[in-house]
């Protein structure tokens, strides 16, 4: 009789240790289907469209900065016509933030300062405001961020 208390005894460790193994190996095969399925799924980073509509040329008075923020961007009207700027500082790429009363374009991060038509004034950064593409389309102005042109470039409305 012992011997069949003792084989038994030994017949449900091995199913406790074979049960084990198998849900271990179970657990194991689940996480690589899970970590191969993420893989294979593609990542794609949505971020808004580069060209924006910003409004009709008679809603931005002669000589003013409007500033998009959320956009990035400064729309600059002037007596010739209009350019648009970066808000996007060419030092460590900080948002500037224009202020009226200096009539200047400021690094809240590193203190450089920029003239309203993107000229650098006063360092750290070493280069000017990028100046980007804009047109006339529909009766409406449209800002292409992603585009760079000259730095005497204006639309002439």
């Amino acid at each position: 009789m012992d011997s069949q208390r003792i084989e038994a005894a030994g017949s449900g460790r091995r199913r406790f240790l074979w049960f084990t193994g198998l849900g271990a190996l179970g657990t194991a095969g689940a996480g690589g289907a899970a970590v191969m399925l993420d893989f294979v799924h593609p990542k794609v980073l949505f971020e808004p469209p580069s060209s924006f509509r910003v409004g009709r040329p008679e809603s931005f008075p002669v000589n003013s900065v409007t500033a998009d923020y959320a956009r990035k961007v400064y729309l600059v009207r002037t007596e010739v016509g209009f350019f648009a700027l970066s808000a996007v500082c060419t030092h460590l790429g900080c948002i500037t933030r224009h202020v009226e009363e200096e009539g200047a374009i400021f690094c809240p991060c590193h203190g450089s300062k920029f003239a309203v038509d993107g000229s650098l004034l006063m360092g750290p950064a070493t280069r000017g405001l990028r100046r980007i593409a804009i047109r006339l389309e529909d009766g409406e102005l449209v800002v292409d961020s992603e585009l760079e042109v000259e730095k005497d470039a204006v639309l002439r409305v």
